[in-house]
């Protein structure tokens, strides 16, 4: 008797089991033969920054809500994210440094994670399909962090006297939101942040809103165009804002430290006069507006090309204006590959710089290269700059510039300046008015994008397709030491 009931027992369980079983099947056969999802990379690969960026996805947006308190230097935020997954994900990893998480959702549903360093794993509920958009939500909060580079420069959520100031090149952004932080995954941003009533809150973009209730000011900040996430930027404290526009309607919108104010007015004015110059050397301005950041040198100590609005540390010189304002273009609209490219945004800065005395009654472009190559800048006239082309003609062929060998070093004089030598080797080869024209066509070609140092190689090549440019690259853009001069 005990027998048989057991055997009538199993035979119910196993009837039971036979739908289920069904189904799971016919759920696997559906799914391609039970192929399932893979987690996503924890880093791009980057040269200098392995860890930098994740891979299986591609942002498309973020929204940020944050509330800041500076007195108790607390951060309260909410990060939504979406993304296209450009692989079948069972998991996938958020750069984000610091900031205790509260929660993670994937699609409205609650996602498990964990971290480690920079990386935070999520596993969402179920697995997401190649190609299909997905959003995810964290919550965080706590005391945001300032980082230092691997060349000693701070970076991330830097405090100041009267509030923060946000900036991630090369990676501090990962320190006051979660994300994909490597400049190949560009993205639009609105940022909605609360701060205490009479201090302000400047980002990228064009200003939404601005409501005050209850002791608090909140803004709402929109960008449009693709936005590399280290040039993001949060300025909290007391500024002067102006807000003016070009003649062509381009809206201006300046954040200037009161203490600042006086110094940097007369510089700042002139926005307008050195982005009609830009234009005609570096094709139409690839952004919605413009303007800059000014807080006080005691609080940053280094300019930063943050998108639409450049920040300085103290009120900046016209040479410092024109070379962040051509980073727009170059390093902002056309963005590195990976952070080996680091002269396409800092050598075509310097070059502009170059061009810019070029066309104002200063030395000629090949003047300054010819100064740099000698070592001597005896005949440059100003204190400043004779003593600032002294100290990078010492160190410009310390390596090459499309090839830094640290991280350490991605911000040295080759970069910049022996970058910008390359580009008026380029201009000695094929002339005046076809430079012109690769300028502006490489701007155009690869605007709102990424490119990397053999896109360069080859889009002049294709530009100039009689000219022999082998020595420059192996010479100039590669070789080490200083090359043979003709």
């Amino acid at each position: 008797m005990v027998s048989r009931d057991r055997r009538i027992a199993a035979v119910a369980r196993t009837v039971r089991l036979v739908p289920a079983l069904l189904a799971s099947v016919l759920t696997l056969a559906g799914c391609g033969g039970g192929v399932h999802g893979t987690p996503g990379g924890s880093g791009v690969r980057d040269p200098y920054f392995p860890k930098a960026g994740n891979g299986g996805y591609d942002v498309a947006h973020y929204a940020l809500r944050l509330t800041y308190a500076p007195d108790a230097h607390h951060l309260t935020g909410t990060a939504t994210v979406t993304a296209r997954a450009t692989q079948d994900l069972s998991a996938f990893n958020l750069d984000f440094e610091g900031l205790e998480v509260e929660r993670v959702t994937v699609g409205g549903e609650t996602a498990r994670w964990n971290r480690a360093g920079q990386e935070l794993t999520v596993r969402p509920h179920a697995d997401i399909d190649r190609d299909d958009t997905f959003h995810v939500t964290v919550r965080y909060s706590g005391a945001p962090e300032t980082v230092t580079d691997p060349d000693g420069s701070r970076e991330g959520w830097l405090r100041t006297a009267d509030g923060a100031l946000a900036l991630g090149e090369p990676t501090g952004s990962m320190t006051w939101f979660p994300g994909n932080h490597h400049p190949s995954d560009k993205a639009a941003y609105d940022l909605t942040v609360s701060v205490p009533q009479g201090l302000r809150a400047v980002s990228n973009g064009e200003l939404r809103s601005e409501r005050t209730a209850r002791g608090r000011t909140t803004y709402r900040w929109h960008t449009g165009e693709p936005m590399a996430s280290y040039l993001a930027t949060l300025a909290i404290g007391r500024f002067d804002i102006s807000r003016s526009r070009t003649p062509d309607g381009l809206p201006v919108y300046t954040a200037v430290d009161p203490a600042e104010a006086a110094a940097s007015r007369p510089v700042l004015g002139r926005i307008p006069e050195v982005l009609r110059w830009a234009e005609k050397r570096f094709g139409p301005y690839p952004f919605s507006s413009t303007g800059a950041i000014v807080d006080r040198a005691a609080d940053l100590g280094y300019a930063l090309e943050t998108q639409n609005r450049p920040v300085f540390p103290g009120a900046p010189d016209l040479t410092l204006l024109v070379h962040e304002l051509a980073h727009q273009w170059y390093g902002d609209s056309v963005s590195p590959k990976s952070w080996r490219d680091m002269w396409l945004n800092e050598g075509f800065a310097t070059y502009a710089e170059w061009m810019w005395e070029e066309d104002h009654g200063g030395k000629s472009a090949q003047e300054t290269f010819d100064l740099l190559y000698s070592g001597d800048s005896s005949d440059s006239g100003d204190s400043s700059d004779t003593e600032e082309t002294e100290e990078a003609a010492e160190s410009v062929w310390a390596f090459p510039p499309a090839d830094p060998p640290s991280a350490a070093r991605i911000s040295e004089a080759p970069v910049y300046w022996r970058g910008a030598m390359v580009l008026q080797k380029v201009r000695q080869v094929v002339g005046d008015e076809k430079f012109w024209r690769i300028l502006k066509g490489w701007a155009a070609a690869y605007r709102h994008g990424n490119a990397d140092t053999a896109d360069f190689t080859a889009y002049v090549e294709k530009q100039a397709p009689g000219e022999d440019f082998e020595g420059i690259w192996e010479d100039w853009l590669y070789g080490e030491g200083e090359p043979e001069r003709p």
